[in-house]
């Protein structure tokens, strides 16, 4: 990342649109989409079950590309003619953290060697992967859990793993869907206040799409997925 893309927008959408072809028919799902988000600012984007909320977040994470528009994180343009797939994915892996609804963990592995596996994907050595983990799995409180496998560990432990593994990088931005909608409303609490307190502390931009609104209201500024656009949510 250049010196002069801190000085950039974490996120930048310039007039997205994507359509897919469903029984013969062009489906419009996202239509004209443009928002900024800033480093550190958390963005909430709510909308029905269809919506395109997902298939936004897929073109922010560069798992997908759209039909017009630019898409960039920092000084980085999706678009660009320049990324083949192992430079995206390369992109991908040093920018971007991802935490799902569910959690995503390698059951085969512990805490700390799932939350290590980008790192050691970016090339550094096992010894180093395994400190960087270590600290971020004690900033989400599972310093006496590193070396359970997720078999081994409560729901809200797991998706706590997760969102240590999301942040392990430093990436300038998070994407979050539906993060907390297979744990309880307690757990659910507790892992959506870490995920605000260690993005502020960070300085991480989080897009974050829910159902919740009680979680949107929760974030800078939330939207509305409507008609393939995004509408401001009034709290």
């Amino acid at each position: 990342m250049s010196s002069s893309s801190t000085h950039l927008p974490a996120l930048n959408i310039e007039h997205v649109c994507k359509t897919y072809m469903e029984g013969g028919k062009i489906i419009h799902v996202l239509n004209n989409i443009c928002l900024t988000v800033a480093i550190g600012q958390r963005v909430a984007i709510l909308g029905a079950s269809g919506s395109g909320k997902s298939t936004l977040l897929h073109l922010l994470g560069g798992l997908d590309t759209p039909d017009t528009g630019n898409i960039c994180i920092g000084d980085l343009n999706w678009s660009s003619a320049d990324l083949n797939e192992t430079k995206r994915a390369k992109e991908r892996n040093a920018r971007v953290g991802f935490v799902y609804q569910f959690h995503h963990l390698l059951p085969e592995f512990t805490a700390l060697e799932n939350v290590a596996m980008p790192l050691r994907w970016r090339g550094l050595s096992l010894k180093e992967a395994h400190q960087q983990a270590l600290h971020c799995l004690n900033s989400v409180g599972l310093s006496q859990r590193v070396n359970h496998i997720p078999a081994q560990l409560s729901g809200g432990e797991r998706q706590r793993v997760a969102v240590a593994r999301a942040l392990v990088g430093q990436p300038q931005l998070i994407l979050a869907d539906e993060p907390t909608g297979n744990l309880d409303q307690d757990n659910a609490a507790k892992v959506f206040d870490l995920f605000l307190e260690l993005t502020v502390q960070n300085g991480t931009a989080l897009v974050l799409v829910t159902h919740d609104e009680l979680l949107a209201k929760q974030c800078d500024i939330a939207y509305r997925m409507v008609n393939g656009q995004l509408v401001p949510a009034v709290h």
